[in-house]
């Protein structure tokens, strides 16, 4: 879906038709120019003067799928009762974009004309009252319309707002259920869904196998085709990819017939198929697909949310695993892998990956299953991971460096990342496993902790991040106290 955002102007009938006339102007003057330069439509829709205006206007918002937030500005006083009703509906992501249209003070020009016109400076501070007396889950940016910075931020913003779209209208399908044993994949769907807006479900693998038995060969010979164009064949086993091919057709026909963006399955579970979909995972997330291993359909969900959120709506962002550990001192690193599925959004820019088949000694896998095999490109990150900690959710987020892998490790038959830690490996560990993070995560260059702690905002749950200056006694003072508040709550 195309989504645009709608930019809802305050003031107020006391200045007359011709000031709210030169508000409008300005109004739709700002919206056009920062369409130009902001990744999604910023639309002017109204100069709101009233209690009614303004109901009238969010519940038009509320309504319409393709708005995906509102962002407000007060050019002139604009008397923030007016706003109540109006804003205790709002059901959209929210940002207060406290500006001016003017970017100096006039020495000449300025007189009281020019004051009852210019008000933002006191209209964005009554305006901003009334949001935090509602306690609303609101951004708040600030600066000059114009400044490189402010545009960023509400750019920023709004791929996050997008985020929070996704996910009120996700579907998730999982093939069988999670691995058996395993707790953190566990959680309460119905809270989920109440709070998230997640649909998860449960598909029995034999509608898949049956599904899998409906693609031609015609449709696996296309699907070949496309791999040969994005990838390096390294194997001679071509019935395995073929096979891979077939289980990616068949998953894709059924989630796209559900209207599902996001899968899991488990390799515990593979009743009737060969081979545990690996080649087949990895090639629809790098279509925008989330995915979760051993039946993790929160990573799952967040993989495809975070996806929409970087850069394009299919960012480098992908289901990722802490697989083990490099514990030389001062040299610490973890690397990150699975069994089969990482997304190739996150290989390197001068290697394409390499199709490769290899053994999996896990599973019930009849035949060698084909994936893609490479190694993960450098850059600052972040890992973020989604717990249910019983009547509530938790947020999860860490800041890393991904670096080129510091070894060849020729025999490791899988796709690859290793990275830093903050504050440092082992300190990082530590407030990690305090905090409850999973061994799962969603890795991703393009979602910044900004990001996930606006929209945790905006679903209204927690967040905890571990970043350069984390310890593991403030982590620790910080859990406390968010015990205390979320019970309260």
């Amino acid at each position: 879906m195309k989504y645009k955002f709608w930019f809802i102007v305050g003031s107020q009938l006391l200045y007359g038709e011709e000031v709210i006339k030169t508000v409008e102007n300005r109004a739709r003057e700002m919206a056009q120019m920062l369409s130009q330069v902001l990744p999604v439509p910023l639309e002017y829709k109204v100069t709101a003067k009233s209690n009614e205006e303004i109901c009238q206007i969010i519940k038009e918002a509320n309504y319409d799928d393709s708005v995906a937030g509102i962002v407000t500005w007060c050019h002139t006083f604009s008397p923030s009762k007016m706003w109540i009703n109006g804003l205790a509906n709002l059901q959209k992501p929210y940002c207060h974009l406290a500006t001016q249209y003017n970017k100096e003070i006039p020495n000449e020009e300025i007189d009281m004309d020019f004051m009852n016109l210019n008000q933002a400076a006191h209209g964005d501070r009554e305006h901003g009252f009334i949001g935090a007396r509602l306690r609303l889950p609101r951004k708040v940016i600030a600066g000059y319309w114009q400044n490189e910075d402010v545009q960023k931020k509400l750019g920023t913003w709004m791929r996050t707002a997008i985020g929070v779209m996704v996910s009120r209208s996700l579907k998730v399908m999982r093939f069988g259920d999670n691995m058996r044993e395993v707790a953190v994949t566990e959680g309460d769907k119905v809270e989920v869904q109440a709070k998230l807006g997640w649909q998860v479900n449960t598909w029995a693998v034999g509608d898949l196998v049956k599904e899998m038995s409906l693609v031609t060969d015609k449709d696996i010979d296309e699907l070949m085709e496309v791999y040969k164009a994005s990838y390096d064949i390294a194997t001679d086993n071509i019935e395995a990819i073929r096979y891979q091919a077939r289980e990616e057709l068949a998953m894709k026909r059924m989630m796209d017939r559900q209207g599902a963006r996001a899968f899991s399955n488990t390799f515990q579970d593979l009743y009737g198929m060969e081979q545990l979909p690996g080649l087949a995972s990895q090639h629809l997330m790098a279509q925008g697909y989330g995915y979760g291993g051993e039946g993790d359909w929160k990573v799952a969900a967040m993989t495809t949310i975070m996806k929409a959120m970087g850069e394009n709506g299919n960012g480098a962002s992908a289901f990722m695993e802490d697989y083990t550990y490099h514990l030389v001192e001062n040299n610490e690193y973890s690397l990150g892998a699975h069994m089969l599925e990482v997304c190739p959004s996150l290989a390197c820019n001068d290697q394409r990956p390499r199709i490769e088949t290899h053994h999996l000694g896990i599973g019930m896998n009849e035949k060698d299953p084909a994936r893609l095999v490479f190694e993960g490109k450098a850059g600052e990150a972040i890992v973020a991971s989604l717990v249910d900690m019983g009547g509530r959710l938790r947020l999860i987020c860490q800041d890393v460096m991904c670096v080129k892998p510091i070894m060849k490790m020729p025999n490791l038959p899988v796709a690859r990342v290793m990275w830093q830690a903050y504050p440092t490996l082992t300190e990082g560990l530590e407030c990690w496993i305090l905090a409850g993070g999973a061994h799962h995560t969603v890795l991703s260059y393009d979602v910044t902790a900004e990001q996930m702690r606006d929209w945790a905002r905006m679903m209204e749950i927690e967040f905890v991040h571990i970043n350069k200056e984390t310890t593991v006694s403030s982590l620790e003072k910080e859990l406390f106290l968010n015990d205390i508040a979320w019970r309260l709550k």
